[in-house]
């Protein structure tokens, strides 16, 4: 049975395993220490979630932030990637310690997980993380994941622990995510606005839904405002996973939004497999595919990406890496597997199956991206 309600993630029966974000300005103080008598609350309802029946992977920030406090950094550690890695690489020891600290007192073990954006973009690693999830999930283990800061790039981040938790959610096959953060849900408009009213509910993050986040920061302290917060809910949903964003300010915060019937609750609105999850998932890419608007249409009817409709190619890219598909106004449609490297994508773009051959001197294969390895956005 899927998630339904807010008050189905305390019901194991339809939210067996729960992921369980927890965003910097709410861990750490303005001290830069972590505020563990609120954190402690958070350890008992994750103690009774286990005692009901579930199993709970938490993603937890604020190493940065708390490491930045000990070396003296200004700007919580995030003026430059140097400072930030340092920061990451001295507050992720105290982090874990408070965490398996915690924990320990409530007779629960801790597991630290680091992990990079590009664990997730190889399909073996992501299986390995999967694998290690479960097992560990399996021994009664509460695994405490966050971004490995200390050797992420630019190019290998994910930025902000609300889409880490997505992607976690999907790698230990999740029913549900529920991000803890310093508002109460998904508003119309700037939540500062008297005129602003809370969504209830969304199924399918649109573009509509996008327009109304505000893509900031409140607390200086983290990377995730809203914007990352529904990235986070469309990476979900396409695994089929439920995600509600929670006011986590208060002692025993998810027991208090979900007694008040207070958050943001995103359904989803289709389920993929595991692989086609993984595909809709990936964030980092090697190139890119801009198609016509015919083709945009046979992609909604079910079809694959064909070179006569391809307008635009991207990149140095090889047989079997993962492109985003663009329509002419530069929206992306899809995902998919390619089928072709980039030089010959180049030569055949424009043109019909029946010229392939002559082009490529080869038999051709059948599609540019076949729809069976093919995700539509």
């Amino acid at each position: 049975m899927p998630i339904e309600t807010l008050d189905d993630f305390r019901d194991p029966e339809k939210c067996r395993r729960l992921v369980i974000k927890i965003g910097s300005a709410l861990l750490v103080d303005g001290a830069g220490q972590v505020r563990v008598e609120w954190l402690r609350t958070v350890v008992n309802e994750i103690v009774t979630a286990q005692e009901r029946g579930q199993e709970v992977v938490v993603v937890s920030s604020g190493a940065i932030a708390i490491g930045a406090k000990q070396l003296g950094f200004t700007h919580g550690g995030r003026r430059t990637l140097a400072e930030a890695q340092a920061s990451a690489s001295v507050g992720q020891i105290s982090l874990a310690s408070t965490w398996s600290s915690l924990l320990t007192e409530r007779r629960m073990v801790a597991a630290q997980l680091l992990l990079t954006l590009d664990d997730f973009e190889h399909r073996r690693r992501y299986l390995n993380i999967s694998a290690t999830l479960r097992r560990l999930l399996k021994s009664g283990v509460v695994p405490v994941v966050n971004e490995n800061d200390t050797i992420s790039t630019g190019e290998i981040r994910f930025g902000d622990n609300d889409r880490l938790a997505a992607r976690v959610a999907q790698a230990c096959d999740a029913d549900g995510v529920i991000l803890l953060t310093d508002v109460d849900g998904l508003y119309d408009r700037h939540p500062d606005d008297p005129e602003a009213n809370r969504l209830e509910e969304v199924r399918g993050v649109t573009d509509e839904i996008h327009a109304m986040a505000d893509g900031g920061s409140g607390s200086g302290l983290g990377s995730g405002g809203m914007t990352a917060k529904l990235l986070a809910a469309e990476i979900a949903e396409r695994a089929g996973i439920a995600l509600a964003i929670m006011d986590g300010q208060h002692e025993m915060p998810m027991g208090r939004a979900l007694a008040g019937q207070t958050g943001t609750l995103f359904l989803p609105k289709r389920e993929d497999s595991g692989r086609r999850a993984w595909i809709g998932g990936r964030m980092r890419f090697n190139g890119a595919l801009t198609v016509d608007d015919g083709c945009v249409e046979a992609l909604s009817n079910g079809k694959s990406v064909l070179a006569a409709g391809i307008l635009k190619v991207e990149g140095e890219f090889e047989r079997g890496d993962i492109l985003p598909v663009y329509d002419e106004n530069r929206r992306m449609i899809a995902k998919g597997v390619v089928e072709y490297d980039w030089s010959d994508v180049v030569a055949i773009r424009g043109h019909s199956s029946e010229e392939h051959e002559d082009i490529l001197g080869h038999t051709p294969r059948s599609a540019v991206i076949h729809r069976d390895h093919l995700v539509l956005l």
